[in-house]
């Protein structure tokens, strides 16, 4: 048997690399062999973090017995989720038609041809639950395949036609202001009004839903629409959800409390986090979301920094093979760390009352001393420390204990999509709250990719460990690199930020969309760029993938719709503003119907309705400009642009003309192509900003 995954560049196929099952790596070869053997193709698909593929992984593809099944019955290939995202999207689509679900590990069975006619999830060793077991499907697919392998491959055929009717879209109309207030109601009337966000249980925090509703806040000033935000981020984050120790957000609650996580930390949840604490902290001074912004900001550069630059996927759920471990603390264990931190005051304390500041704390950590959690209490901040010296002392404390345990695994994949959100996040949050090593973390992964991902045929997707992928990028990641390009120029005033931002758009427009204006997330498998594109070897691809829906990050489409309305406002270009308005025309019945599906189409409709809102802060370099500069960037609403420069500078489009009033420097706000006069005092932009940011819409 090859091992074909020692090469990979990619943890999560490392990961499998020995494995008795006879793994393929995502190819044309893969497919050649299956064809040549006439036998099915068993695609299964996870990443490197997901707690249920490494259980499946344990009782299957590490199981002998089954990997022998496996080898003799089919060609298997093995795909990670990060590395290739638009084969993920092609199968999950195909089974959730099939199944009416779909999660991770995912199991799809394919005709050689790559059309499937089978798909699940999690398969158990045995069966359970109502669930048959692996070795069952397995058998029952190889005696299908074998009895009729013609009936076998018109269900295939069938499945693909339905997959292929479901991936184009067409302008239903313009989502207009009064659309976007209805669908504001309707998220409102589907609030969990005790603990914010949505549903019950599993509870993922709904980001780019509180981004809108932000945004519509300071169009309307609809208080209803930002007490929701503000109840949704303190929950969470006094919640089990955010590590109270070191920063950063789990990816979901287990539980409708925030209480107990799915304990791994994804990349892409983190950085929309950063984004949407630190807009909250900017429009209401919130001491407490602001405090969640510079936690979240710091796990990033800290914990997720990748070794060149950038940063990587996640980090897993499980330690040495037990979900939680290093985030759970025996009660004892807990009590005596905290007995010692408070010892170390005892000659200020009596003992009564160090029993007492023993106990104040467990409170405020949400721990009960009289109903231990048999797997290990999960640390919340369910209410504010009376010694708040104490309780840092106390984190610190056990920060120091936790970093001995068993670590989480990392994700060592860095792709491309996931860190244009952190880029755009570090550097509109570093910007606003002073933190230049978040814009030098963010510099640093730009150029990083610039160096690397970027070639004469297109932006490749992911690197890992020093080494890039034959991917190619699709239309999230286009769209998200030139966000990130855009927020980087927006922090550091570098004309070529902005220059590659534009170049990128352009390429992105050519690539992902058709002529009738239909935008695929991935490029089209039959356009050749090059002799080294690598599309021009592909597997077979069965549909162009194209999916509107926002999940757990933006998707492909409402980040492009996003990117273009950003460059268009920081370059005056008419024509990306256009494409940014008609790609909102085609997700208006989505956004009316399934509004939680659609929020950030719903935060970019938002900023399109309230803008282009541009500020420009021209003049001499110095602390004048300074201040003028930060009062714009704590003032300025969610969806603006802001380009603080010497007036005039080449490759600056908002700074040209514009120049300080005499020697000081001076702020220049336009809204809706109209622009007030030029200020050099800090309160009359304030004013400009904040009083006046509730504008009526010429529509209505």
């Amino acid at each position: 048997m090859t091992n074909r995954l020692s090469g990979a560049r990619s943890t999560y196929l490392l990961q499998h690399k020995d494995n008795p099952v006879d793994w393929w790596e995502w190819g044309a070869e893969a497919f050649a062999e299956a064809r040549r053997r006439n036998v099915p193709v068993l695609l299964s698909v996870g990443y490197a973090s997901c707690h249920w593929c490494h259980v499946m992984a344990r009782e299957s593809f590490e199981d002998e017995g089954t990997a022998a099944a496996v080898n003799q019955d089919f060609v298997s290939i093995k795909v990670d989720r990060e590395e290739r995202p638009d084969i993920d999207a092609i199968y999950m689509a195909a089974t959730q038609a099939m199944t009416g679900s779909g999660g991770w590990p995912m199991t799809c069975f394919l005709t050689p041809e790559g059309e499937p006619f089978y798909a699940g999830t999690y398969y158990p060793r045995a069966p359970r639950g109502g669930m048959p077991s692996f070795q069952q499907v397995l058998a029952a697919v190889t005696e299908a395949w074998r009895r009729d392998p013609t009936q076998v491959r018109e269900a295939s055929g069938r499945i693909a036609q339905h997959l292929q009717t479901g991936m184009t879209g067409q302008p239903s109309g313009a989502m207009e202001s009064a659309a976007l207030d209805t669908a504001r109601d309707q998220l409102l009337a589907q609030i969990d009004r005790v603990n914010g966000g949505f549903g019950t249980a599993p509870k993922f925090p709904p980001t780019m839903v509180l981004e809108f509703l932000m945004r519509n806040y300071e169009r309307t000033a609809h208080v209803p629409a930002l007490d929701a935000v503000t109840l949704s981020l303190e929950r969470m984050a006094r919640g089990g959800i955010y590590d109270q120790l070191a920063g950063g957000f789990a990816r979901y609650s287990v539980d409708s409390e925030w209480h107990t996580p799915h304990f791994e930390k994804m990349l892409d949840d983190n950085a929309q986090l950063l984004r949407v604490y630190a807009h909250h902290a900017r429009l209401t001074g919130s001491l407490l979301t602001e405090r969640i912004a510079r936690e979240t900001g710091g796990f990033i550069v800290r914990e997720l920094a990748a070794e060149g630059g950038g940063f990587i996927a996640s980090l897993s759920a499980d330690s040495a093979g037990v979900e939680g471990l290093t985030y759970r603390w025996p009660l004892a264990e807990l009590t005596v760390a905290i007995h010692r931190v408070v010892t170390a005051k005892a000659e200020f304390l009596e003992p009564t009352d160090m029993d007492d500041a023993v106990q104040s704390v467990l409170v405020s950590l949400g721990v009960d001393s009289g109903r231990p959690d048999p797997e290990g209490e999960i640390l919340r901040l369910v209410s504010d420390p009376a010694d708040p010296a104490l309780f840092d002392e106390v984190r610190r404390e056990l920060g120091g204990i936790r970093a001995n345990r068993p670590q989480p695994g990392r994700d060592e994949i860095v792709t491309l999509r996931s860190n244009g959100l952190a880029i755009t996040a570090l550097a509109e949050a570093g910007a606003l709250l002073g933190r230049s090593d978040w814009v030098d973390a963010a510099t640093v992964a730009a150029e990083m990719f610039e160096a690397q991902c970027r070639t004469e045929t297109g932006w490749l997707r992911s690197v890992f460990r020093g080494r890039v992928s034959s991917a190619p990028a699709g239309l999230a990641d286009y769209a998200s690199i030139s966000a990130g390009l855009a927020a980087l120029y927006q922090a550091t005033g570098e004309p070529r930020h902005l220059t590659l931002a534009t170049e990128t758009l352009g390429e992105m427009t050519s690539r992902f969309r058709s002529a009738d204006g239909t935008w695929f997330d991935a490029a089209a498998a039959t356009e050749s760029h090059g002799p080294n594109d690598p599309l021009s070897s592909a597997a077979p691809m069965i549909v162009r993938p194209r999916d509107p829906t926002d999940g757990a990050s933006p998707s492909g489409l409402s980040a492009a719709a996003d990117a273009l309305v950003t460059v268009s406002a920081l370059m005056g270009d008419a024509a990306l503003r256009a494409s940014a308005e008609e790609i909102a025309a085609t997700v208006t019945e989505l956004a009316a119907q399934f509004p939680r599906s659609a929020g950030w189409h719903l935060a970019v409709a938002q900023a399109l309705k309230s803008g282009p809102l541009q500020v420009a802060v021209a003049g001499p370099r110095g602390a004048a400009r300074d201040e003028l500069a930060a009062v714009a960037r704590r003032s300025m609403p969610g969806g603006a642009v802001i380009d603080v420069g010497i007036g005039d500078e080449p490759g600056r489009p908002l700074l040209e003309a514009r120049t300080g009033l005499g020697a000081a420097p001076a702020a220049y706000v336009c809204r809706g192509f109209v622009c007030d006069r030029p200020t050099a005092s800090g309160a009359d932009l304030e004013r400009l900003l904040h009083e006046e940011s509730v504008i009526p819409d010429p529509a209505s």
